[in-house]
């Protein structure tokens, strides 16, 4: 069972959030690969092609695509559709801008061989603490929480 799973890496930004993970094994593209209005993944071929990322904690390994990347995260915030954490595998240099304009909690630069997109599952609920830099597993996916 992953309940209780808890990985280390560099907390980029605090503080912490809960929320459902969206894992996106070969990231989003910016360009022609979100609908900054509506927070909807538009991006031909995409596995979440049509899911919204408002309200999610991005899983992904990186950016991808042009060096505006970070832009359609920002926009995608100042409309109230963009996500509410990040868990990035590497920090490359969009991804730290998207985290910095967005003011979002993030947890990134997993140690070599631990792969969050791998070990975090879409639906899980998560704990991103970006200030002790952990992810936690609350909930795997697909388990009942009552309430």
């Amino acid at each position: 069972m992953r309940k209780g799973l808890v990985l280390q890496a560099r907390g980029a930004k605090g503080p912490a959030v809960e929320g459902y993970a969206l894992v996106c094994p070969n990231s989003i593209l910016g360009w022609n690969g979100l609908d900054v209005r509506t927070g909807e993944i538009i991006e031909e071929g995409h596995i979440h092609k049509g899911e919204s990322i408002k309200g999610k904690i991005l899983v992904m390994p990186c950016s991808r695509g042009s060096i505006a990347w970070s832009d359609y995260f920002d926009d995608c915030s100042r409309n109230g559709t963009g996500p509410i954490g990040f868990v990035f595998t590497k920090m490359d240099s969009k991804c730290g801008t998207a985290v910095f304009v967005t003011k979002i909690p993030c947890v990134a630069d997993f140690p070599e061989g631990v792969d969050p997109c791998s070990l975090i599952h879409d639906g899980d609920l998560i704990r991103v603490d970006g200030d002790a830099g952990t992810v936690e597993v609350l909930e795997p996916a697909g388990v009942e929480i009552s309430v």
